[in-house]
């Protein structure tokens, strides 16, 4: 949330996945309205995959009895008893970033940065609603928000607004109610607390559109949406295990609401070509087994990007996005993310699976789901050469993830 977010030549591999070679820095991708609602955009060196034909009655696990995605199929497991955010590209630049491992403390004063014109306009609204407030830095100003470090009193705090610029925007509606949601989520984390680390709420003017949030020290886990080098293994562990925590707290279930429909996704996305007839039938075809299947509260936005590594503890940032998902959403989109650190997406898998046949099957249609935005983003044209790499792996990966729907279909 105050950190800055965003930003395959096929080689023959097993069905299991690989770890890529780092690619270099990729450049953010174009903004592609989706063709329903208009949300706010936000801010892959391949692998071939095993292409042989399943024939029926079998399924496609390797040898070991597991799916290209390292999922188990039913047999090896022990069985048990809406609407999709779009990925949102980075709308600004940190103007004065923090060198990793930095401890938090008073930065100097940039007065230039402070001067501008909608950064004046935004920190009139904050003193409206905290007029002890005194600005320090100015951590993003972009098209969407504008993020000011500073303090009230000796206590250091970062204050969210929505950017004048964003009301000249054809979103202006859909980042208004991402926003007047997300000051409902940390009110409703007053009332409730989580079982996970977050920023610690100061005050918010929900008609104003703005949030004041305690600054938590601590760096991101990584600046880019698809990073080049994915955090150290104990820190991936720490990661995945504070999604897990949130992921089985039950809050009070009128606190939040679903944040995504399913079966309208599957037709949006089936409407526009990215999936064949076959792909939106399997994934309905596990969607209706999943009808019984508890709802499980998400992030709904796991990005590495919006994860500090504190002192204490991984921080989740930027909750825009929070509310009732089929099981497995969040550990879906790191997946996405982690390609280039095959160890983690196996421990994601392993997570995905350990909830018994449902859970992996929602995972899945969750995952799927996951890729065809990302490929929505960044298949666009115009793209790079690095961007086509990162595009090519993102259908590599998809390519996997419809086998092993296919599979799970097939094996019920």
């Amino acid at each position: 949330m105050y950190s800055s977010a965003t930003t395959p030549t096929p080689s023959a591999t097993r069905a299991t996945l690989r770890p890529p070679t780092a690619a270099a820095g990729r450049p953010g991708p174009k903004q592609a309205p989706p063709a329903t609602r208009p949300v706010a955009p936000r801010g892959a060196e391949g692998r071939a995959v095993d292409a042989r034909v399943v024939p029926a009655g079998r399924t496609a696990l390797g040898p070991t009895g597991r799916t290209a995605l390292g999922l188990r199929g039913p047999e090896a497991v022990p069985p048990i008893g809406a609407r999709l955010p779009l990925a949102r590209q980075a709308d600004g630049q940190v103007l004065r970033a923090r060198r990793p491992g930095q401890p938090g403390g008073p930065e100097r004063i940039d007065p230039s940065a402070l001067q501008t014109p909608s950064v004046r306009a935004a920190l009139a609204s904050v003193a409206r609603i905290c007029p002890a407030f005194t600005p320090r830095q100015v951590l993003r100003e972009g098209s969407r928000h504008i993020l000011v470090a500073g303090t009230i009193g000796r206590a250091p705090v970062v204050a969210k607004c929505l950017a004048p610029q964003a009301v000249r925007s054809e979103y202006f509606e859909q980042l208004v109610a991402d926003f007047h949601h997300e000051v409902a989520v940390y009110r409703a984390f007053v009332r409730h607390r989580p079982p996970v680390r977050l920023p610690r709420l100061v005050a918010a003017d929900h008609d104003r559109c703005v949030l004041v949030m305690e600054r938590v020290p601590g760096r991101p886990a990584a600046r880019e949406r698809h990073p080049v080098n994915a955090p150290t293994p104990g820190e991936v562990r720490a990661l995945l295990t504070a999604v897990r925590t949130l992921n089985l707290w039950r809050p009070p279930t009128d606190v939040f609401q679903p944040r995504m429909d399913y079966q309208l996704e599957i037709a949006r996305y089936h409407s526009v070509g990215q999936l064949t007839d076959r792909d939106a039938g399997d994934l309905r075809g596990l969607l209706h087994g999943l009808g019984s299947t508890p709802m499980q509260l998400c992030h709904g936005d796991a990005l590495l990007s919006n994860m500090l590594l504190a002192p204490s503890g991984p921080v989740l940032v930027d909750w825009e996005q929070a509310g009732w998902y089929l099981p497995g959403y969040d550990l879906a989109v790191l997946w996405s993310v982690l390609s280039g650190d095959t160890a983690a997406r196996r421990q994601i898998s392993q997570l995905a699976q350990s909830g018994g046949t449902m859970a992996r099957d929602a995972f899945l249609v969750n995952l799927v789901l996951v890729l065809m935005r990302e490929i929505r983003l960044y298949d666009v044209p115009g793209a790079g050469e690095e961007q086509r790499i990162m595009i090519r792996r993102l259908y590599d990966d998809a390519a996997l993830a419809r086998r092993a729907v296919r599979a799970a279909v097939g094996t019920r």
